[in-house]
């Protein structure tokens, strides 16, 4: 039952993703359209409170994806010291192949940033997807899976940890927008791929761990 929920949620992700990449590349004029106003409201607002632009700023800082790697290289020691060998190999394979990925696809779609007279803070390289939107979906998303068995007994801890995995990549995404940094597009975009590395990954993991069990039985007979 996981292995199939994993491998439909791959599908079920990679499919929204590669329809937005299309009308990226394609500039569909409604997607133009929505990013550019919103870019330009974001930014208007903005450009006035300094003290929210810091405030992005530090936060995007505090969950940059460099920081989502190390505490994810932090995580697999811990793993591999509990003797979740397996698991600590799932969690580096998926950060280190999102990651990659994400590098990957900006030089493929190659898309420009959105550009303002006076911005409020600036990035470099390409805009689509988000790396932070990306890294951060991953990164939640491989935290959750594995420290959730961990709290399966304590309902209070259980919800924190489901809700910081949703709240922050959700208010990341958000303010890289805020920061005029990104497209709303790009976002969404990385949100959807990062979530789609970590369900192809866990199929591969759950598929693998299935084919060992089959073989130790059949050894077994």
């Amino acid at each position: 039952m996981r292995l199939a929920v994993a491998a439909a949620g791959t599908v079920v992700l990679l499919v929204p993703f590669a329809v937005l990449a299309a009308m990226v590349v394609g500039d569909v004029d409604w997607l133009h359209r929505i990013d550019q106003d919103v870019s330009v409201t974001v930014h208007d607002y903005a450009v006035t409170r300094p003290g929210l632009v810091d405030f992005m700023a530090a936060w995007c800082l505090a969950f940059d994806p460099w920081v989502w790697r190390l505490g994810a290289l932090a995580l697999v020691v811990w793993l591999v010291r509990r003797g979740a060998r397996p698991l600590a190999w799932w969690v580096a394979i998926t950060m280190a192949a999102g990651g990659l990925l994400g590098v990957v696809l900006k030089l493929l779609f190659e898309r420009h940033r959105p550009s303002f007279l006076d911005p409020v803070a600036s990035a470099v390289g390409y805009s689509f997807p988000s790396g932070h939107a990306l890294n951060n979906a991953l990164g939640a998303a491989v935290f959750v899976l594995a420290l959730l068995p961990l709290v399966r007994h304590r309902p209070r801890a259980r919800l924190a940890l489901l809700i910081a995995g949703v709240v922050i990549p959700a208010v990341t995404g958000a303010f890289r927008v805020g920061l005029g940094v990104h497209y709303v597009s790009d976002v969404v975009g990385g949100w959807i791929f990062g979530l789609a590395v970590v369900a192809a990954t866990t199929t591969a993991f759950l598929a693998r761990r299935r084919r060992r069990a089959t073989l130790a039985a059949a050894m077994a007979e």
